[in-house]
């Protein structure tokens, strides 16, 4: 039976008293599979993600010449153990300009962003390319970071697809600026040890900017000679148990991700930044902001707007059809206590949409979600984790609501798959 196009989440009465395991942290993993594949020896990654976003970095290094194995992590089934046969930097030669190596990424901004800097170490061009949305998220700073350093890169918009003329490590230096995305400097330095760049951050301190932060301490902690890895479970993803009510076990500890902050933030202050104080997870914050006791102010979302969707706008769009008072004005939104009922949800093919009204499901009855499956881009098993029946999920009732009749699904592990 193909997977479900509509679902319906049937609130819960009460939840058990168990934390829930989620997937290892995409960002780290993709940094941690570039950063491995530069490696003089083999690295295993263990608690690794393995989602769409990270198999499409696996596939590129494949192509690139990286050796991969993976294998099953029994701890939780979206994470794989994953050892990477690391090459010291050198990887597989490109093809020409008419006919170039090419690589696809998806919507996968951290693989396009990553790539697009390490293949410059290669010798012959490459061209990058994705789904229609990535074709529309900005690149221009990282290319001309990119040219900076001497490397050609061809874009008639400066977005891809793209074409990247490999020529080797150089001494070279470059400015890059956080102003648009901050993948474009963690792109540059991870590749800089082996580059020979001397990358500098501009508008603000590296240790402000938390990814960028995150990407210096991977560089400097890697087992570049081979060894063991531990990826930690994705703060992001947790967001939704914590907003839920529940908990997460194993919560990060390192303070890489600024997301692990999120559990601080509940009940939520009357003004949160998208810059200082959480991540992704601020999604998640603004989907529960119609049941704070006051108003709630969301600043600094511009960084929404490019993502897999246009995010202050489909979260204003979305908590609206459910009865809450929004209001947008530039980079921030101003969300109301709401009486909320049930509604048909758009997630507009954005995994973050569909986890974060798949909570709110949990609170609020009649919610039903449009393209669930699109939760494989980071957490497959989402959906399947809130119907498992304790102690691997919360034993919520979710129907099938289209195509076919309206009947209970059933919990499947992850495969790629939502449901069976």
């Amino acid at each position: 039976m193909p997977p479900p196009t509509l679902i319906e989440i049937v609130p819960l009465n009460s939840l058990p008293g168990v934390p829930i395991t989620v997937p290892g942290s995409k960002s780290v993993t993709n940094r941690a599979l570039i950063l491995a594949a530069m490696a003089r020896g083999p690295v295993t990654l263990h608690g690794a993600l393995w989602s769409e976003d990270t198999q499409v970095m696996t596939a590129a290094l494949r192509q690139l010449g990286i050796a991969i194995d993976v294998f099953p992590d029994l701890s939780e089934p979206c994470n794989r153990e994953i050892r990477v046969h690391g090459r010291g930097g050198e990887l597989a030669p490109g093809g020409s300009e008419e006919h170039p190596t090419e690589l696809f990424v998806g919507n996968a901004g951290t693989a396009a962003r990553f790539l697009a800097s390490w293949v410059c170490l290669g010798r012959g061009a490459y061209r990058l390319s994705g789904v229609p949305r990535m074709h529309e998220r900005p690149q221009a700073e990282l290319f001309r970071s990119l040219r900076e350093l001497g490397y050609r890169v061809d874009s008639p918009n400066d977005k891809l697809p793209a074409l990247i003329h490999g020529a080797g490590p150089r001494d070279a230096i470059c400015r890059v600026s956080l102003a648009d995305s901050s993948q474009f400097a963690s792109s540059l330095l991870l590749t800089a040890p082996l580059g020979g760049w001397r990358v500098q951050v501009g508008d603000l301190n590296a240790d402000e900017a938390p990814y960028v932060a995150m990407t210096e301490k991977l560089v400097q902690i890697f087992p570049f000679q081979g060894g063991e890895f531990q990826v930690e479970p994705d703060a992001s993803s947790g967001s939704y148990f914590w907003g839920a009510g529940g908990s997460v076990a194993h919560w990060p500890q390192s303070g890489w991700q600024i997301d692990a902050e999120f559990p601080k933030f509940l009940p939520l202050p009357p003004k949160i930044s998208r810059r200082t104080d959480l991540g992704d997870s601020i999604m998640t914050a603004i989907v529960l902001a119609p049941f704070s006791e006051h108003p709630v102010t969301f600043n600094d979302l511009g960084r929404l707007r490019v993502q897999e969707c246009e995010r202050v706008a489909a979260l204003r769009t979305e908590l609206e059809k459910c009865g809450a008072r929004v209001q947008e004005s530039g980079d921030s939104l101003t969300v109301f206590p709401s009486r909320l009922h049930g509604a048909e949800i758009e997630t507009y093919d954005d995994h973050r949409m569909a986890m974060c009204f798949g909570m709110l499901g949990l609170r609020v009855g009649g919610i039903r979600i449009h393209n669930p499956s699109c939760v494989k881009k980071t957490f497959p098993n989402f959906f399947a984790k809130l119907a498992a029946p304790p102690p691997y999920g919360w034993g919520a009732d979710i129907w099938r609501i289209a195509p076919s009749t309206r009947t209970r699904m059933e919990p499947l592990a992850a495969d790629g798959l939502v449901f069976a």
